[in-house]
């Protein structure tokens, strides 16, 4: 007997369904299974889920509080957080058409629900704007970084807009301040060609290593702060590393200002109480590429700016 196909559910305050797929295994009831399956949701959680009729089967049928387990079965649920902090920014719809929509999106919101945010991200807060439930991005950037996010609005188009980033067809500008280069004696412009790899002592961190380079960026003085040590530079990556812009900076000896990474991993921020005084002087400022459905020239261009000089 064929699997049904996946549900097409509602979102939920912008959130959509999240699906589970039942492994072969002795566990007696559905509940076993989801509290051993993701023991960052608290048993408690999952009852109530369960006795609200939040968790569905795949027909969409309620699956009541003591449903036995079903491997080879597909469970839906609608995530939540009680105590999500509000980031306090605004993102931006700059562009929109049927086939795409581009945001620019602030310092410190994430573009798709993970860890402690689900509501508070760009991708929800951009559904519940739209209406649009089949929004979602063909690229990401950090939740520190700020600047350009490109949405597809219909999966049948979706994976052709994700090969252009795959394939590394599309031009990618950041903007960041860093300090300056002089005391450092770096001649700019120059390109920054090195192996990154994930530091195996600390998870968040990339590190060059050496080997054969899998990271490529150009960086080009823009323009000097009058009174401080610091200048503005334009980044331009060929790939799309990890950290890469943040690493390539670092390792020349010029981290971004406010980043919370490099050189130094400092402690996760309190989530109740996050401090917005200083984000990371990053920018993804401008994007562009052939369109490969349309087949015309796409460039877009980023509203926001870094500190002021």
């Amino acid at each position: 007997m064929s699997r049904p196909p996946k549900l097409a559910l509602p979102l939920r305050d912008g959130v959509a369904a999240s699906v589970l797929a039942c492994p072969p295994g002795d566990w007696p009831g559905l509940l076993d299974y989801l509290v051993e399956r993701m023991p960052g949701v608290a048993p408690e959680v999952w009852q109530q889920r369960l006795q609200q009729g939040e968790v569905l089967d795949e027909r969409g049928q309620v699956l009541p509080l003591h449903a036995p387990y079903r491997a080879g079965s597909r469970v839906y649920y609608w995530r939540s957080l009680a105590q999500e902090p509000r980031v306090p920014f605004e993102a931006r719809i700059l562009f929109q058409d049927e086939l795409l929509l581009v945001a620019d999106k602030p310092h410190f919101l994430p573009v798709l629900p993970s860890g402690r945010y689900v509501r508070e991200t760009l991708l929800t807060r951009l559904r519940l704007a739209t209406g649009l439930a089949e929004l979602s991005p063909i690229h990401r950037i950090d939740r520190e970084t700020a600047g350009l996010v490109v949405f597809n609005l219909q999966p049948a188009t979706r994976g052709a807009y994700q090969a252009l980033f795959r394939e590394r067809a599309v031009a990618k500008v950041y903007e960041a301040v860093a300090g300056l280069p002089e005391p450092l004696g770096l001649s700019l412009p120059l390109t920054r060609r090195s192996r990154l790899m994930e530091r195996s002592e600390a998870f968040m961190q990339m590190q060059e290593v050496p080997g054969e380079p899998n990271a490529e960026t150009q960086i080009e003085l823009l323009q000097r702060h009058p009174s401080l040590p610091l200048a503005r530079y334009r980044l331009s990556p060929s790939t799309g590393q990890k950290h890469q812009l943040r690493a390539h900076m670092n390792a020349l000896g010029l981290p971004l200002l406010g980043d919370r990474i490099y050189p130094q991993l400092l402690p996760p921020e309190p989530a109740d109480a996050p401090d917005y005084r200083q984000p990371l002087q990053l920018l993804a400022q401008s994007l562009s590429f052939q369109d490969p459905i349309s087949g015309q020239q796409r460039r877009f261009e980023s509203a926001l700016r870094l500190m002021a000089f």
